[in-house]
């Protein structure tokens, strides 16, 4: 078992050490040292910890990256609770899926949130953080005070019950749309956050007095790990905007705060490019890149724009989320033991990687493509309640992420395909079999079923690398298919399915069969081969 102290004791101590210092600021205009940091984090505790029955483990957010997005996330784990971050670009019935799943009874959330979300009908009891001001009583503030800045942190943890916390205990919950696109919920330890900031400090050789700019929301791994948990167990300063999109003004705070961290992905580093200032980003020295792939045109564009040349990084969710990265000439004295272009770069310290034979399961040899598998302290517990699911991925605590690779002589791995039915378009994940099924949906209606026997299978999803987006889903038709894309499109956006998932028209290819397997299933590597000569 690990010898680091789970997230939340690593948290208290970081706010004693930085408590003049600025540890959490936002675009709103808030701005907490660490001092008022644990204050206001023992104030939510003791809040939330009236108002929820101890037995509920399980909680709710719905809320912005903010400071007091963060706070609430704090309080909730430091009341020995599993967070739930809610998606919220997710539709409503799929939210309230994961409601149910993760057996959601309260959410915690803002009326601002709500504001810009107004059809959101959540099957939980809401709890507003505009509300809980009044809730406050004298004995809160006096006790929450004292605990803040006198009462020594080991009898602070004692009193609050911290040192029972296994290090194997669930931190949070983060929904992840798996191949069939239903929720699956990556249960993420306490250890395995507590490893993976770890690993990413010692990666990056970050320093004290370091800014780190957070764009990224916390429903997402890559922004619930490093913008979030990053600077709440180091001595480095959280600055956040809560849209990523809204380019100006993350450029603003990047500038406004000196900024030297960047956690994102290369869709939004493109709008930052092309809106911000070269002044904005001039401090930003470190730019890492992750949840698709990082163009090396892109990474030339912005050392040129701004001074400085982003590196890209690799995880998924179900690592906490991440596994890899490059690391900046800046950063490292030893850089060229770490940089690689092309590459995701080599594993942190505490993982192991592995690639295997996609029939066999057998380890293969250097620079040969495989099945990319990753071992350690930051693999997930498992899928909430989906054994099956779990065990699917996750053999002798191997977790098989679904991409591609090779791994060279050096240790530098290169991610060359996806076998998993998944898409990252501008950060998000788009299911394949979704898409496939909701088509499928529509033949079915304008085809009678003789015909719908002798096609067999009527349609296969696929992806090709797109310069802009990251990757372009292709559609591949039965021939025999009497209706057109463009009315097949018009149908998928009546079924609700979000605009990002809905592939253009001239997307769509016909032919005369679709790959398949022995067993009838889908040649999952044969479509990809035949779509990627088909584009080409």
């Amino acid at each position: 078992m690990s010898h680091l102290l789970v997230p939340i004791r690593q948290f208290l101590r970081a706010c004693r050490r930085c408590k003049n210092i600025v540890k959490f600021a936002d675009s709103t205009g808030v701005s907490l040292t660490g001092s008022n940091t644990l204050l206001r984090t023992l104030i939510l505790r003791r809040l939330f910890h009236r108002k929820f029955d101890k037995n509920e483990k399980n909680v709710g957010l719905l809320m912005p990256l903010t400071v007091y997005g963060v706070l609430a996330n704090l309080a909730l784990t430091l009341d020995r609770r599993t967070t739930v971050n809610l998606n919220y670009t997710f539709n409503i019935e799929t939210i309230n899926d994961c409601i149910r799943k993760a057996e959601i009874k309260h959410v915690v959330t803002s009326k601002k949130m709500l504001e810009r979300f107004p059809d959101l009908k959540l099957e939980a009891e809401l709890v507003f953080m505009e509300d809980l001001p009044t809730q406050v009583t004298f004995l809160d503030k006096i006790t929450a005070w004292f605990d803040a800045h006198i009462t020594p942190i080991t009898f602070l943890e004692i009193a609050l019950g911290l040192t029972q916390i296994d290090p194997d205990d669930l931190i949070t919950i983060v929904f992840t749309s798996g191949s069939t696109g239903t929720p699956k919920g990556a249960m993420i330890t306490q250890n395995a956050i507590a490893e993976n900031v770890n690993a990413f400090v010692e990666r990056l050789d970050l320093s004290d007095n370091e800014s780190l700019l957070g764009a990224l929301p916390l429903f997402h791994a890559y922004g619930y790990s490093t913008a979030f948990w990053l600077p709440a167990l180091t001595n480095l300063t959280g600055v956040y905007h809560f849209n990523p999109l809204e380019y100006k003004r993350v450029g603003e705070m990047a500038r406004k705060f000196g900024c030297t961290l960047f956690p994102t992905t290369p869709t939004f580093l493109r709008g930052y490019l092309r809106r911000c200032e070269p002044e904005d980003f001039a401090m930003t020295g470190t730019v890492v890149g992750g949840a698709e792939k990082l163009p090396v045109e892109l990474m030339d564009q912005w050392e040129q724009k701004f001074g400085h040349r982003p590196v890209e990084g690799y995880g998924t969710t179900e690592l906490s989320p991440v596994v890899s990265s490059n690391v900046p000439k800046s950063r490292r004295a030893d850089y060229k033991k770490w940089l690689r272009e092309g590459t995701i770069g080599r594993p942190f310290f505490n993982l192991q990687a592995r690639i295997t034979d996609l029939e066999t399961g057998e380890v293969l040899p250097v620079d040969t493509a495989g099945m990319l598998q990753i071992k350690g302290p930051t693999v997930m517990k498992g899928y909430f309640k989906d054994k099956e699911k779990t065990d699917a991925v996750l053999k002798d605590g191997w977790y098989s992420t679904g991409d591609i690779a090779t791994i060279d002589a050096d240790g530098f791995i290169r991610i060359t395909g996806r076998l998993s039915r998944i898409s990252k378009i501008g950060g998000e994940m788009i299911p394949h079999s979704l898409i496939e099924e909701e088509i499928e949906k529509i033949i079915n209606e304008t085809q009678n079923e003789q015909e719908l026997e002798k096609m067999g299978i009527l349609v296969a999803v696929s992806a090709v690398p797109d310069e802009v987006k990251g990757e372009r889903i292709i559609v591949l038709l039965h021939e025999d298919v009497k209706i057109s894309p463009q009315e097949i499109c018009k149908k998928l956006q009546q079924s609700g399915l979000p605009n990002i998932w809905i592939p253009a028209p001239s997307n769509f290819h016909t032919t005369r069969s679709i790959p398949t397997l022995g067993t009838g299933k889908l040649d999952l590597q044969g479509i990809k081969k035949y779509v990627t000569e088909l584009i080409q």
